[in-house]
């Protein structure tokens, strides 16, 4: 996983962009946060992204000793 980000100009509508808005505020997200997240959950939703399950403190072994 690269730790380097890509930057680009997105052009979208003001309603949009408002929507958006609110909706990363509601999630306490950025709305750069919160593309990241709806591109990376659509690219997981097509299979065009892996999955990598996410070990739970509680599930991992080496914490539990």
């Amino acid at each position: 996983m690269s730790l380097t980000k890509k930057t680009f100009v997105l052009r979208i509508s003001e309603d949009t962009f408002a929507k958006l808005s609110k909706w990363a505020d509601d999630e306490f997200r950025s709305v750069n946060g919160q593309i990241e997240m709806l591109l990376d959950k659509a690219l997981k939703d097509a299979h065009r992204k892996s999955v990598q399950k996410d070990t739970k403190p509680s599930q991992n072994p080496k914490l539990l000793k």
